[in-house]
């Protein structure tokens, strides 16, 4: 292994507020090249570190990097294809144990002012603006996984642009019961949302996944732009689950995000693992997976209006 090149692998770590980790936390920072040797395993004060590391222009310049620090859940990324020719980066995000949501800047006042368009949604079919207000607010004190799954989900959603605008535009009403949960929420969307998927298969952003695994879909397509955390959007068209909103043709429509991308890992390591806890997928998990997924290519923070402290 080894050409004589040296390349340089910057490895900066977060925590989740999506600001650089505080210096004071020590790092046990490993990294493991394409061989599966691991190259460097030691303590680094943060927030970022900088790392020499052999080049060989083969598979060995595929490294794994693992970042633990006391008090915290270990995160990390792989692979990272190392360079001579440049600085490479890689943004990890450490959450603290037991680490909970805060959800200062996603409460409903707030909330209309930074983010109308989410507010007008969340607000639609309620009685009043009161009544709006209320639903939103017991919704963040009593099921505040489920508020985080909405704001990761629509986050993404306003994230993702199909050819005319983005799948958030198309969401009318969501469905306010207890099928709003840690890892999903149903709702009804303009029925020309189906076209515009379909558009988004053409240009390579979604691909159809099999609609199975969701009683009464009738089609179901995934994001493919990220190594990790698509998200997914199924589409529930028989008649029973269609609706005219505000002189618009709905149908329902059931948006999560999955932990992988590969169809085999989220079968075997996500629904065959909740169905034997009998758990969700957790939002916390999504959070850092589509915050990592996305600063590995280059797209726009993910920014959902809470963080995790």
């Amino acid at each position: 292994m080894g050409n004589g090149n040296v390349a340089h692998l910057m490895v900066n770590v977060f925590d989740g507020t999506r600001r650089r980790i505080s210096p004071e936390v020590k790092l046990l920072v490993t990294l493991t090249n394409g061989f599966h040797e691991q190259v460097h395993r030691d303590y680094h004060n943060g927030p970022s570190v900088l790392f020499k590391l052999p080049g060989g222009d083969d598979i060995s310049d595929n490294y794994s990097v693992v970042v633990w620090a006391e008090g915290y859940e270990q995160a990390g990324f792989a692979p990272v294809r190392i360079n001579p020719r440049v600085v490479q980066h890689v943004d990890l995000m450490l959450l603290p144990k037991d680490a909970g949501f805060n959800f200062h800047d996603a409460r409903w006042a707030k909330l209309r002012k930074t983010q109308p368009d989410l507010a007008r949604i969340l607000a639609h079919g309620a009685e009043s603006a009161t009544a709006a207000r209320n639903r939103y607010t017991q919704l963040m004190e009593d099921r505040a996984p489920a508020l985080a799954s909405l704001l990761n989900i629509t986050t993404a959603m306003s994230q993702m642009y199909l050819p005319s605008g983005t799948s958030l535009a198309y969401i009318k009403e969501l469905v306010w019961d207890e099928s709003m949960r840690a890892d999903r929420f149903f709702c009804y969307a303009d029925t020309a949302l189906a076209d515009q998927i379909e558009g988004a298969v053409h240009q390579g952003i979604m691909a159809p996944t099999p609609a199975g695994l969701h009683p009464g879909a009738t089609r179901s397509f995934k994001q493919v732009e990220f190594g990790e955390a698509n998200l997914q959007l199924t589409l529930h068209e028989n008649v029973e689950d269609r609706r005219i909103i505000d002189g618009v043709q709905c149908c329902k429509l059931e948006p999560d995000i999955d932990y992988y991308r590969d169809a085999a890992a989220h079968l075997l390591l996500e629904v065959l693992v909740n169905k034997v806890k009998g758990s969700l997928n957790d939002p916390r998990v999504v959070y850092i997976l589509r915050w990592t997924a996305g600063r590995a290519a280059g797209r726009s923070e993910f920014n959902p209006p809470y963080v995790i402290v």
